[in-house]
């Protein structure tokens, strides 16, 4: 009766705790479902510290929060990216903790080749806006590298393909760094072998590559996707080797195409931008040294011409010397007088020099220079003397006329600069005397070499006929007996013999000079 009448209903009702209730709806939710595929737009994206991805897939009404661990995302084929039409495949479950429930994704694929379009076009903004794809970052292709880097994969058909072309066009060092084409793995395969090949040293073991070929052959949209990745791409724009991108048919085009320094439109096509054609190259050479040739034997009978030409308007040998060697005879024939003459002009110098210098003159002026230098020291010694002590005298005597006190001290600085003068005025006069006697010897050491005395000494004689001096033979046959003075005594002769007439005396020889 009393349960009949109870008025609260319900309370014979289970109660669950918290826990209970959310482990209850996780076992309902993960048995009902199972493992689900969920196809939607990519909204927000967010990478946590520990490595975890956190995103939502949403349509118009609705949000279905999916979380990627990071042990997961290695397995990706495809990154979420917000805005991204994907297809995701993987676990309903829920988090009790916040009473929310999130889809565990383990595959991420794209939902149709328009989403694909989409997001590379996206991508390829992206980079165009950062100025990957500029023309003027494209570096050079070498003309002929040594060692080429193909980055492929070392089991398909195109590195055959590349193989064979570079042999039959140009034999070059190959170096291949095998990557999977294809694939999760393909992106960053490709990114570390374009890293890894920039990063070889330069004539090191293991040769760094001038040019690298990335290849791949045809396939669809998404096998080519690796190459539409952004870590391929930037890897491609910071490569400092010149790059060429092969990848896939003419027809495709990839992100890689934009960002390489060329692009090829197939493999086959990029081994034969990598090296040119040996035999053309031998060909050309062979072409150029012809010319080269033509070039030089044309150059050489040009000029050979030129010189026939110019040797013709030149005048010959004999017409060039022919007036210089007159002109050298009519010297050679008017020098012998002009020596002559010129020995007659010294001659009469000399005698006019040696008159002018006789021993009776200098002697004459010499005892004159003398006589008046003696006169000037006895007429100036006490001169000066005299000259001095009236100084004094008529200082004094000032200075007794004058005011006694500052006329005094005025006379005593007067004294003192007299007798610091006086010594100075002694020195100079004998320092003039000095000099004059130095000269008064100088001339008459030149009086003593200009005499007759010292010609005696180099082994001429003087001729005299009396006291008289004779100069011609003339006056010695005259006179009969003459004296020869030499240079240690006289001695006396006879002179004789018929006189030749004058001006007829015998000229001396003279030698040709030539």
């Amino acid at each position: 009766m009393d349960l009949i009448d109870d008025p609260t209903p319900g309370q014979n009702a289970h109660e669950y705790t918290v826990s209970e209730i959310s482990g209850a709806v996780k076992r309902v939710i993960e048995g009902e479902f199972g493992r689900v595929r969920v196809r939607g737009e990519v909204g927000r994206v967010f990478r946590a510290r520990s490595g975890h991805l956190y995103y939502d897939v949403k349509d118009d009404r609705n949000v279905l929060a999916c979380t990627t661990w990071k042990g997961q995302l290695a397995n990706l084929s495809v990154m979420p990216e917000e805005g991204l039409e994907v297809v995701v495949t993987g676990r309903l479950t829920t988090f009790g903790a916040q009473s929310k429930y999130n889809l565990n994704v383990e595959e991420v694929t794209v939902a149709g080749v328009g989403a694909l379009m989409a997001m590379l076009e996206k991508r390829k903004k992206a980079l165009e806006a950062e100025g990957l794809f500029d023309p003027a970052r494209k570096k050079p292709l070498p003309y002929l590298p040594e060692i080429i880097g193909v980055v492929t994969s070392p089991s398909g058909a195109v590195i055959r393909d590349i193989l064979h072309r570079l042999r039959d066009r140009f034999p070059r060092k190959v170096l291949i760094w095998p990557v999977a084409v294809q694939g999760q793995n393909c992106a960053p395969e490709v990114a570390n072998a374009i890293r890894g090949f920039n990063a070889l040293t330069p004539g090191g073991a293991l040769p760094r590559p001038d040019v690298i070929i990335v290849a791949r052959g045809g396939g669809s949209i998404e096998d080519l996707w690796g190459f539409n990745e952004e870590i391929v791409a930037r890897a491609a724009a910071e490569s400092g080797i010149p790059l060429i991108s092969a990848v896939g048919h003419e027809t495709d085009t990839t992100l890689i195409d934009y960002v390489s320094d060329r692009r090829a439109p197939t493999p086959t096509a990029a081994a034969e931008m990598a090296v040119p054609v040996r035999l053309e190259l031998l060909a050309w050479v062979d072409g150029q040294e012809a010319r080269l040739s033509r070039a030089l034997g044309r150059g050489i009978a040009d000029r050979r011409q030129r010189l026939t030409d110019l040797s013709r308007i030149l005048p010959r040998p004999e017409a060039l010397l022919s007036e210089p060697r007159q002109r050298l005879d009519r010297a050679e024939a008017a020098l012998p007088t002009a020596l002559l003459r010129l020995v007659d002009r010294r001659g009469a110098d000399l005698a006019r020099m040696g008159g002018a210098l006789r021993p009776s003159v200098l002697s004459a002026r010499i005892r004159t220079d003398r006589d008046r230098l003696a006169t000037w020291e006895a007429r100036l010694a006490p001169g000066l003397t005299r000259g001095i002590r009236q100084g004094a005298e008529r200082l004094e005597a000032l200075g007794r006329r004058l005011r006694p006190a500052p006329l005094a001290e005025r006379v005593a600085r007067q004294r003192v600069d007299l007798e610091r003068i006086s010594p100075r005025l002694e020195t100079t006069y004998r320092a003039r005397l000095a000099k004059l006697s130095d000269r008064l010897d100088a001339l008459d050491r030149m009086r003593q070499t200009l005499g007759y005395k010292e010609t005696l000494q180099r082994g001429y004689a003087v001729v005299r006929a009396g006291d008289a001096v004779v100069t011609d033979a003339e006056a010695a046959r005259a006179a009969g007996r003459i004296e020869i003075e030499f240079r240690d005594g006289r001695v006396e002769a006879q002179a004789g013999g018929a006189a030749r007439p004058k001006g007829k005396a015998k000229p001396p020889e003279q030698g040709s000079l030539f």
